[in-house]
């Protein structure tokens, strides 16, 4: 352990600069090195694990409450291309004029879809009322 002062000579006899590396330390840590490399380093850090990210994308696939056979096939399709590329996807229903005295027919197709996507899907939030409107989050299982 050297004092500031010791610290900051030694640092300037080798043309180095003394870097507080972890301030909150007790007693602070510091070292002797080119401040310049070591922010690089840093940026380069930064930059390895922004690619390394995953960015998380949510689609959403409308239906209506009297959806026929066939156009629910088609959006649950479209929800399991979503869901394969890991996006997350965001079912709703909007019930119009006097169909929201039926939420139970709404409910029913988006349960539907959760259970036919449940190969590939978790629920993520379960059907729930938002005004005129009726969704359910699905996100991607986790793959291990």
């Amino acid at each position: 352990m050297k004092s500031r002062i010791d610290a900051l000579k030694l640092a300037e006899q080798s043309n180095m600069d003394l870097v507080l590396v972890s301030p909150n330390a007790k007693p602070p840590v510091a070292k002797i090195m080119d401040y310049g490399k070591y922010r690089f380093e840093l940026q380069k850090k930064d930059r390895e694990a922004r690619k390394k990210q995953k960015i998380v994308n949510v689609k959403e696939v409308r239906l209506s409450p009297g959806i026929g056979e066939n156009d629910f096939n088609t959006k649950l399709n479209n929800a399991r291309k979503f869901l394969g590329k890991g996006d997350k996807v965001k079912v709703s229903i909007r019930f119009k004029g006097r169909a929201i005295t039926h939420k139970e027919v709404g409910r029913k197709v988006l349960e539907q879809l959760a259970e036919q996507t449940g190969d590939i899907a978790n629920v993520e939030s379960h059907p729930r009322m938002d005004g005129r409107s009726m969704f359910l989050m699905l996100a991607p299982k986790a793959d291990k």
